[in-house]
């Protein structure tokens, strides 16, 4: 299963496609690229043969791992140090959500004046980057959840205000994706479960958007089917080289599902996840229920259609609820906040947070700080 696309962005995808890395950044112009991931896999033999191979093809390829899960100001300061200092031309972002993002947003910034939350996705900030300074990028998922591989945007806690900034451009979109599930059969269970609820919740949400992108909503349809056809067996065998193909996959649909909007699902987790620094894949994925029910008076035709497209032997609301809860359970997903630390004692703290949150913008409800303070109080209590 090999193939070239050319939407959202050139993917070449397929297993062992990873040998084609050098000549991916050949065509973009790159010598001296800067490989950026994070700790863990920069340890594995993974990185150490995509940097290999680089420097067999005659580039002079560096590497930058400094990013925590949730990745900072501080860490992308760090690697524009890296790019500079080192003189890199272009970036090969490597790994999961963490990873990506920050990779991106250091090939946004490196060469710029200003720093990388003069770019947060407010107004038009993102026209203040000189669009032929922004390095390169080819990115390389490890995941199957974010889909920031095909974004053009990062996630990046400003540590100063305890908050996650979405942090965008246009040319923050990856040239060149390298799909290869060969890269993901090592992933434990435990995050291949979490990360492919991440790329559930992009689809779902974008489907409930309010939003008029009907191109958004046949890939977010799409792209659910791929997760409840394949996550499942991807947890079950991490060595099965076609459900990591097609959850790789739904990640990337995810992702470009999204142009149309996310919802309460991410205007909790980016909080929690600033907060309590907890991942998050897993933050989306215990939230999930407790929005859709929230949201029950405006989605239900929603639920209706999305029920019917994937199969489930009843359809509707309720329906699609049980099969998030069946599903989590089966992957081994906690049930409630409760279950990973997370306490009540924050609430409105989260909540008016949910609330000032970009994707709050296109849930379907409007919630209040009062109404975000009840879901993330169900969530911790497994009210549903």
């Amino acid at each position: 299963m090999k193939a070239n696309w050319n939407y959202p962005t050139s993917i070449r995808a397929g297993a062992g496609r990873i040998c084609e890395l050098a000549d991916c950044c050949k065509q973009l112009g790159m010598k001296h690229p800067l490989l950026i991931t994070d700790p863990g896999l920069a340890r594995l033999p993974m990185v150490e043969e995509a940097i290999a191979g680089c420097r067999r093809e005659g580039l002079e390829a560096g590497l930058f791992s400094e990013i925590k899960p949730n990745p900072s100001g501080t860490n992308v300061a760090a690697g524009v140090a890296v790019f500079n200092d080192g003189g890199h031309d272009g970036v090969i972002a490597f790994g999961g959500g963490s990873g990506l993002d920050a990779a991106k947003a250091v090939a946004l910034v490196a060469r710029q004046s200003l720093s990388v939350f003069d770019f947060e996705d407010v107004g038009d900030n993102w026209s203040r980057a000189d669009s032929d300074a922004i390095a390169p990028i080819v990115a390389v998922p490890t995941t199957a959840g974010t889909g920031s591989e095909v974004g053009r945007a990062s996630v990046i806690v400003d540590e100063s205000a305890h908050v996650k900034k979405i942090i965008f451009h246009p040319k923050m979109l990856p040239a060149i994706v390298i799909l290869d599930p060969e890269l993901t059969t090592g992933l434990p269970r435990s995050l291949t479960a979490a990360t492919g609820m991440d790329a559930l919740s992009h689809n779902l949400e974008a489907l409930c958007s309010p939003l008029f992108h009907p191109l958004a909503e046949g890939i977010g349809m799409e792209g659910t089917r791929l997760v409840q056809q394949y996550l499942p067996r991807a947890v079950a065998d991490g060595s099965d080289i076609e459900a990591r193909m097609q959850m790789l996959v739904a990640s990337s649909m995810g992702a470009t599902a999204f142009q149309r909007g996310l919802g309460a699902m991410h205007a909790l987790s980016h909080p929690l996840g600033a907060l309590y620094d907890a991942h998050h894949g897993t933050l989306n994925a215990i939230v999930m229920p407790y929005v859709l029910r929230a949201n029950a008076d405006v989605i239900k035709p929603v639920a209706e259609r999305l029920t019917r497209y994937v199969g489930l032997d009843k359809t509707g609301l309720d329906a699609l609820i049980d099969w998030v809860l069946a599903l989590r359970a089966e992957i081994g997903i906690p049930a409630t906040l409760a279950d990973i630390g997370i306490d009540t004692a924050r609430a409105h703290e989260v909540a008016t947070m949910a609330v000032a949150d970009p994707t709050a913008a296109t849930n379907p409800i409007n919630f209040s700080v009062d109404q975000y303070a009840a879901i993330f109080d169900n969530a911790v209590n497994g009210n549903l």
